[in-house]
């Protein structure tokens, strides 16, 4: 009877790896480690740099942030929240259905550890008239731990009129 090379094993021995196996384990390795070192560490644009409208550009300068305060507490789930309050003032002569700030929260070195965007004001609230005056809260489960506890700057990112 002739012995199968396929099921014979000896003791002690180790499938091989082939050489080109090797190599593109390597490769991959190499690209996942650049992936991830590229997108912790590659320049983010500003929050500045988020494209408004002509339109909406010129608008901004009828609102007015007011009584902006920030407080931390502690969840159901003991999970520290964010919470950002204050009012939105629509100074100008249109109707607003939607306001979007992003908040840009920093670390001790005053780099941008998160950009978190969110609507103060949307056609669900009642968007914003001419003239109105309205309150908004903002809460934030997830913001980084190496965040610099002080308060977020918050950049009008978005809006759309009536």
């Amino acid at each position: 009877m002739a012995s199968n090379p396929f099921l014979t094993s000896q003791p002690g021995a180790r499938p091989s790896i082939s050489k080109t196996t090797r190599i593109l384990i390597a490769v991959a390795a190499v690209v996942v480690v650049g992936l991830v070192a590229y997108l912790e560490f590659a320049p983010k644009p500003s929050a500045e740099d988020i494209p408004l409208t002509a339109e909406a550009k010129g608008y901004i300068t009828n609102l007015k942030l007011d009584n902006v305060g920030m407080k931390a507490t502690v969840d159901y789930f003991s999970q520290r929240v964010v919470e950002i309050e204050g009012s939105i003032a629509n100074n100008g002569d249109r109707g607003l259905d939607l306001v979007e700030v992003t908040c840009v929260f920093r670390d001790y070195s005053n780099q941008i550890v998160s950009r978190q965007h969110a609507p103060i004001v949307s056609k669900k609230m009642g968007g914003l008239k001419p003239g109105e005056t309205k309150t908004f809260r903002l809460p934030f489960d997830a913001v980084p731990d190496s965040w610099n506890r002080q308060m977020p700057q918050l950049v009008i990112a978005g809006i759309d009129f009536q």
